[in-house]
């Protein structure tokens, strides 16, 4: 598979999903193979529940600001399918690549009964029709069975890797975490990426 150059990852979730953690260890593995990267985080009005993007520019040749500009992303990791169908309208274009995590995390206007959550063919059907190539994994459910929800960041992490769509390999990233977790924190994390290469 031919990556583009820059490569321009959207990472998108709901504050509390790890966001910032999958663009870190993916920043710490790019520079230890010499890209330039830059990485640039947005935040909706709150922290934890609201809207999180990362955005990862990674080229060869040069350094890149680190907002993408709209319409030039060419993969979206979604760790939230509803955040997911909102980024690809705005940063997608025809031949964007998504991987999407199917468990939702409701915001709070559905939570309190004001506004209803689409269906998962729905949203599953939106995504397709939004991009060139849909993976659609239920990381959350792998991370709970590993033994904490939490993990799923990671287990996405694992899965973006095997589509191909970066220039990293599984030992890039893994050593990557190494640098990064802490050890009471590593084994299980390491298991949780190695979970998501199972899934693609």
């Amino acid at each position: 598979m031919t990556i583009p150059d820059p490569l321009n990852l959207v990472i998108t979730g709901v504050g509390g999903q790890g966001n910032v953690l999958i663009s870190q260890i993916m920043g710490h593995a790019l520079l230890n193979r010499e890209y330039k990267v830059a990485v640039g985080e947005t935040f909706g009005l709150s922290q934890r529940g609201g809207s999180v993007q990362s955005h990862i520019r990674v080229s060869s040749q040069r350094a890149y600001g680190p907002l993408i500009p709209e319409g030039r992303a060419h993969v979206v990791l979604g760790l939230e399918p509803m955040e997911t169908l909102r980024v690809l309208p705005v940063y997608g274009q025809k031949d964007v690549k998504v991987l999407a995590n199917a468990r939702p995390v409701p915001p709070l206007n559905v939570v309190a009964g004001e506004a209803d959550y689409p269906p998962e063919e729905d949203l599953k059907a939106a995504l397709e029709k939004l991009s060139a190539k849909l993976w659609w994994v239920n990381a959350t459910a792998v991370a709970q069975e590993l033994g904490a929800a939490i993990m799923a960041n990671i287990v996405m992490l694992g899965a973006l890797c095997k589509t191909g769509l970066t220039p990293l390999s599984s030992q890039d990233l893994e050593t990557a975490m190494t640098h990064l977790l802490p050890p009471d924190r590593l084994d299980k994390n390491i298991a949780a990426f190695r979970a998501g290469l199972e899934l693609v």
